[in-house]
């Protein structure tokens, strides 16, 4: 068989030109295919925007639907005396507090030697440290021939020892200084045998102790201690971090910040959903392009279902509440629009109505609880948007296999016209060779009668 090359060779006419050119007609039926295939990946593509839209606003719904973002409270505090956290628990109100004293550590320094490089431990021995409240009480391995720094070294090791030990130098000679882990006066430390396990050769001077100490404060001219400095529920729901000595106002109020936040979030990711979905589904006359999605059902399920949700009353107490209630409202364009000063006035008036209407109760799901649940009805497995995005994928994969056939059958039909083109070009090259056989001869014949009649 003649390659597409060497058609023509024997004929003269030009094949390849004319077979390229059936191959061009041929393959332009795979056009409409491939358009198809790039107007359903657009669509896959604008689907994945729909859906990252639902994703955000789903998001933002499930953070209203949380019923303890409206038990949050906020605690300001004036001065430097203490820095305070509220949680849920927390009562409302305003307390006075004063500082009159921080928890400390116990520590003991004990006697003095010259040289804490020298070895002052003759034998293995252990250094009992006892403590005010005798459960910390615990001893200390120490090895034979030990420095005061393997002394102090062996106590930082032992994760018992409820002390951290350093060694300092008075101006005289270096001592070890035990402080107690924990504050407060239970921690303070008591005893040790640290010159038993010394060599008394070499110690001077005695034992110098300092007591662990109490926090002592005032709430509202109620005395409060403590053994550390961070106070858990001297004020109920409310941590006070007792920072030095004073006075101070503390405020504890519910956290409608958040609350706000959390609102204005919902609106504008609804808007925003509602943005990209009418971007997709619509017609632009000035430049007479369509979007990806317009006419699609996935769109007009998801606009119709939230929009039903949000124009739908939440009950509330047994009566209906609407948007308007928390200071929400639908403009004629079909977005949200909040007024603040609304939500503020039903935060003060109102805060357990609010809460009921967004996060619901046992009874109801509440506005956000509706919506979110919406929204996962529409991302589900058999909801309209994974539907819809699973029919465009698999009109790819019949468009591909589509194409597949398309383009075997193209080969087939130019392979048989290669065939034909092939023989043509033979039969024409053989025509031609007859053709120049004949007018030889018929020319040799006539120069044979002329010369015979001459």
């Amino acid at each position: 068989m003649a390659s597409i090359s060497s058609l023509g060779v024997g004929s003269g006419l030009d094949l390849n030109g004319l077979l390229s050119q059936l191959q061009e007609a041929e393959r332009a039926k795979l056009q409409p295919i491939q358009q198809q295939v790039q107007e359903q990946e657009v669509k896959i593509s604008a689907y994945g925007e729909l859906q990252s839209s639902l994703s955000s606003f789903q998001d933002a719904a499930s953070k209203l639907s949380d019923s303890s973002l409206f038990q949050g409270h906020n605690a300001s505090v004036t001065g430097d005396a203490f820095e305070a956290a509220a949680n849920s628990d927390a009562a409302t109100g305003e307390y006075s507090v004063t500082v009159n004293d921080l928890a400390t550590a116990g520590s003991l320094a004990t006697q003095r030697v010259s040289d804490p490089t020298a070895e002052i431990s003759s034998g293995a021995t252990d250094l009992d440290l006892t403590f005010e409240d005798a459960t910390l009480d615990t001893t200390v391995t120490i090895a034979a021939d030990s420095t005061l720094e393997d002394i102090r070294d062996a106590v930082n090791a032992d994760s018992e020892a409820a002390v951290n030990a350093s060694i300092v130098n008075d101006g005289e000679g270096y001592r070890l200084a035990l402080m107690s882990e924990d504050t407060g006066q239970q921690a303070s430390i008591t005893g040790t045998n640290f010159a038993t396990v010394a060599d008394q050769a070499t110690l001077t001077d005695a034992t110098v102790a300092q007591a662990g100490q109490d926090a002592s404060l005032d709430v509202n001219g109620i005395a409060i201690s403590s053994t550390t400095n961070q106070v858990e529920d001297a004020i109920q729901g409310v941590t006070l971090n007792l920072e030095q000595q004073g006075s101070g106002t503390l405020s504890v109020a519910r956290d409608d910040d958040s609350i706000r936040e959390a609102v204005t979030g919902f609106v504008e990711s609804y808007n925003d959903l509602k943005g990209t979905a009418g971007s997709l589904s619509a017609f632009n006359g000035e430049e007479g392009e369509a979007g990806a999605l317009i006419g699609d059902n996935a769109v007009r399920t998801i606009e119709s279902r939230l929009r039903s949700d949000l124009a739908a009353g939440v009950s509330v107490d047994g009566e209906q509440s609407l948007l308007s209630d928390v200071g929400l409202s639908m403009t004629v364009d079909g977005t949200l629009e909040l007024d603040e000063g609304k939500l503020d006035t039903a935060l003060a008036e109102d805060p357990a109505a609010v809460e009921a209407y967004f996060a619901g109760d046992e009874t109801s799901p509440g506005l956000a609880g509706r919506v979110t649940e919406t929204a996962e009805q529409l991302t589900s497995e058999n909801g309209a948007l994974t539907t819809s995005l699973d029919g465009a994928e698999n009109r790819i994969d019949s468009l591909n296999d589509r194409y597949a056939r398309v383009e075997d059958s193209i080969e087939q039909t130019i392979d048989r016209y290669r065939t034909q083109f092939s023989q043509l070009d033979g039969m024409v090259a053989e025509m031609n060779q007859t053709s120049s056989y004949l007018t030889q001869q018929l020319s040799n014949l006539g120069g044979g009668q002329s010369g015979g009649l001459l």
